[in-house]
């Protein structure tokens, strides 16, 4: 698996953007994503139980990745016809404001190291990248678990601080002096 200090791989993914068939469809790779930090994360399957919940938690925070200057990109193995149709069925996921994208070749996801060898799907992985493409953060859940969404947002800010941050810091407090 890749871990921090790596630099994310070259990909090139169709995403679904929105609900609506005629422009759901674009184009997004790693170039997309140069020169802002980027929260990349991936779910197992589509038309699940935990999954919707995160991908909608993402969506709600996603007001709190644009104030911290970063993108967000959720990818799974499922295809993009199938990630449409999700969107459009399920609550959660209407509207969201970041494209769904699709690893059905299992490229980026294998590439990353999080393509669980058992169920041949994406673990629940975040990786956290800086804007020259470096990995500052990894985490990776088993495929029950969920994540905390408010938590990647927290280590987001945490990356972004510009020095020591102590145990359950939050934006606001003060950086410890090393």
């Amino acid at each position: 698996m890749l871990t921090v200090g790596d630099l994310l791989p070259s990909f090139s993914l169709t995403g679904v953007r929105s609900e609506d068939t005629d422009s759901a469809f674009v184009t997004v790779s790693d170039t997309d994503y140069r020169g802002r930090w980027l929260v990349l994360f991936t779910w197992p399957k589509d038309f699940t139980f935990v999954c919707p919940t995160e991908i909608g938690a993402f969506g709600e925070a996603y007001p709190q990745f644009k104030d911290l200057d970063a993108d967000v990109l959720g990818v799974s193995t499922d295809n993009e016809y199938v990630h449409l149709a999700w969107r459009q069925a399920n609550p959660l996921l209407t509207g969201l404001p970041f494209p769904m994208a699709a690893d059905l070749r299992r490229d980026l996801t294998t590439a990353l190291g999080v393509l669980d060898r058992n169920e041949g799907v994406a673990l629940r992985a975040t990786f956290i990248i800086d804007p020259e493409g470096v990995i500052r953060h990894v985490s990776v859940n088993d495929l029950d678990t969920g994540r905390n969404v408010n938590e990647v947002v927290r280590t987001l800010a945490a990356c972004q601080a510009g020095g020591l941050t102590a145990c359950n810091w939050v934006p606001g407090q003060s950086l410890l002096e090393g």
